[in-house]
């Protein structure tokens, strides 16, 4: 008998970011998975901003922004008629070697930590696996599937087997979590069902696509525009849109199926047939992998909690991967259910706090999926006529109209702060609302605000250094402006009742300006819990950001000792 604190199914960006918060918390994970290692097909191409501030808290933030393109590859987005036709649009963004530069002169909607990066899940698997298996109290398994699960009210039982065969292990758990993708066998156990829309038709990202993880070393010679990171074609023949994966030679290409065709079927000769519809010129090409997917889909699960059970990520909810929104959605959904299932199992919180995870993720899983559906009907409803081909008058009017949609459709899917930063928890029974109203949301335009319930504004201090980088692992108390006030309810609440609360201080009365309070209460996963003027209500905002009665808790060594305030 296996015996852990939380059992995690699925080792994809989800499960693996859960593993690490809860063993960088001293919490037993167990974390299986069917596949021998870490994805090796491309997948999800694009860390958004917010997930890097998360890899930043966490310490990696540089070994991902090394990974995939080369410090000084392009991550434009580029519009075609095909590759080696016709240019139509294209967004510039910055290199990674700029990004680390640029980020720290910007300021209003990308005022931030850190910028998105581009880079193939494949390579962000591999580091978040290394670090998930540094903790001492984390065991990794993949080959590894869950079999069986019961929620017996006070425990977890479950069955893993190595995928391959052999001998089945039994598994206790306080917790299970079923991070196991879109076809999830937790989901489907528990009889949660989907809502929202699914099967959107679209001339493009919506119905069957056809993936190819392709190696084309001579591509670039046949394009006679400036590199980018992603293609996209737009054409009457092939739509399709086309990721570098290393910056080289490797691209992740994905391309929209007609009717009548099918795909499923296709040989390694339809695949270059495809590829060279996409990019218009013959180029040779070795295929690595290559299968279908389906577009069209925004679901949220009706339910992401049955008891001592949780759904997390795909198995949660599913995008039609516009905007990079559905691993970074998965991403944050672990660091949500993290600090909290830590808590619990800490005895630092009752098991209420976990009602907060449903209640906080998945009206931002409802919001995210909406956003990615207005970007693909926004890039999949535009009408490739074959007039876009056309060397002649016509085709030039056409190609006008079409670059001027695909530049403004690049702004709207690419440049997303607002989608990025903007999500809140306004209606959580955890945050502790002010009255104040919150900053409209907008995918484009981002309003920093210290609302309760939201991201906390950043700034770069005077020594170079994030506000960010300033916050404790576990809960901060960010102390503001020059004139002093009182944080002793704080501490001797956080101190009685075992929370790790570091207290930091900054005289700087711009930031106290920007938070419009002397004090601010962050949490783990770096998001406002409360600001005010005063501690006087110290003990009630504990209670409330803990779901927990905090003055009914008992004060023993063991708690002081897991819970030191700094």
């Amino acid at each position: 008998m296996i015996q852990t604190d939380v059992l995690i199914s699925g080792g994809g960006p989800c499960g693996l970011m859960l593993a690490i918060e809860l063993g960088r918390r001293g919490v037993r994970c167990l974390l299986v998975d069917a596949k021998p290692s870490t994805a090796f097909n491309p997948q999800a191409n694009a860390t958004q901003a917010r997930t890097m501030e998360h890899f930043r808290r966490l310490g990696f933030a540089h070994q991902i922004r090394a990974l995939g393109l080369p410090p000084d590859h392009a991550t434009d987005i580029a519009y075609f008629t095909r590759y080696a036709h016709h240019e139509l649009a294209r967004i510039e963004l910055p290199t990674a070697a700029q990004a680390v530069q640029a980020i720290k002169t910007m300021s209003g909607s990308w005022s931030a930590a850190e910028l998105p990066h581009r880079v193939s899940q494949k390579f962000v698997e591999q580091v978040l696996r290394e670090h998930a298996q540094a903790p001492g109290a984390n065991d990794i398994r993949y080959g590894w599937t869950l079999e069986s699960f019961e929620d017996q009210g006070s425990e977890v039982r479950a069955t893993i087997r190595p995928t391959a065969g052999g001998d089945a292990q039994a598994v206790t758990a306080q917790f299970l979590v079923g991070a196991d993708g879109a076809r999830s066998f937790v989901r489907q156990q528990l009889k949660i069902d989907w809502g929202g829309e699914s099967g959107t038709q679209r001339e493009f990202m919506g119905g069957k696509m056809f993936a190819v993880y392709l190696r084309a070393p001579e591509f670039q010679s046949v394009l006679p525009h400036p590199k980018a990171w992603m293609y996209v074609a737009v054409n009457h023949e092939r739509r399709a849109f086309m990721a570098s994966v290393d910056g080289v030679s490797e691209y992740a290409f994905h391309a929209a199926i007609k009717p009548g065709e099918d795909a499923d079927a296709w040989t390694e000769q339809d695949a270059k047939r495809v590829f060279a519809q996409a990019v218009g010129a013959e180029t040779p090409i070795e295929i690595l992998s290559m299968g279908t997917w389906l577009a069209g889909h925004a679901l949220v699960a009706k339910r992401f909690q049955r008891g001592r059970v949780f759904i997390a990520g795909d198995a949660a909810h599913l995008f039609t991967p516009t905007g990079g929104l559905g691993y970074n959605t998965a991403v944050e959904d672990a660091v949500n259910l993290g600090w909290k299932l830590a808590s619990v199992v800490r005895a630092q919180a009752d098991p209420k706090l976990l009602e907060s995870y449903e209640a906080e993720r998945r009206p931002l899983a409802v919001r995210n999926t909406r956003y990615a559906r207005h970007f693909a009907d926004s890039v999949g409803l535009f009408s490739a006529l074959p007039v876009l081909d056309q060397a002649s008058a016509e085709g030039e009017a056409a190609r006008a109209l079409a670059a001027e949609h695909f530049n403004r459709h690049a702004r709207l899917e690419f440049n997303i702060p607002g989608v990025t930063f903007g999500g809140r928890y306004d209606r959580s029974p955890i945050i502790v609302g002010d009255g104040s109203t919150p900053p409209p949301d907008e995918p484009n335009a981002y309003v920093p605000s210290a609302s309760p319930g939201g991201r906390p504004p950043h700034v770069w201090l005077p020594d170079g250094r994030s506000l960010y980088d300033t916050f404790h692992t576990e809960w901060t108390l960010l102390v503001m402006g020059a004139q002093a006030v009182g944080t002793e309810g704080f501490t001797q609440a956080a101190q009685v009742a075992g929370i790790d609360l570091a207290v930091v201080r900054l005289e700087d009365d711009a930031v106290r300006e920007l938070y419009e309070a002397p004090l601010a209460l962050i949490r783990p996963d770096q998001m406002v819990a409360w600001r005010g003027h005063s501690d006087a209500a110290a003990q009630r905002i504990w209670s409330q950001v803990l779901a927990t009665p905090i003055g009914a808790q008992r004060e023993d060594k063991g708690a002081l000792e897991r819970g030191a305030v700094r």
